[in-house]
């Protein structure tokens, strides 16, 4: 699951200026809050489409991994494996 990410909110949230400060940022705090801001970021946001050959930098965190590419959009992506874990089956 890729989503596209308001880069002000993310800066905000971490109290960095770019995307260069957000490695140094998340590495100090806790990872739970790191996965708990990264979450609520991505709460309200659908799927979107990433073009991995356009993308200029990476920070990958725990299962989650984010990215700015050349127009300068963050895109939060979260592994696979784990938004299909987190799915409920029906019980019908």
């Amino acid at each position: 699951m890729t989503i596209l990410l308001n880069k002000n909110s993310l800066y905000n949230t971490f109290g960095v200026e770019n995307f260069n400060s957000l490695e140094n940022a998340v590495n100090g705090m806790a990872p739970s809050m790191v996965e708990y801001y990264l979450s609520d970021l991505s709460q309200y946001s659908e799927d979107t489409y990433l073009n991995k050959s356009q993308i200029e930098q990476s920070v990958y965190i725990g299962d989650y991994s984010l990215y700015i590419d050349y127009s300068d959009n963050v895109y939060l992506e979260l592994d696979s494996e784990i938004v299909n874990n987190n799915e409920t089956g029906s019980f019908w």
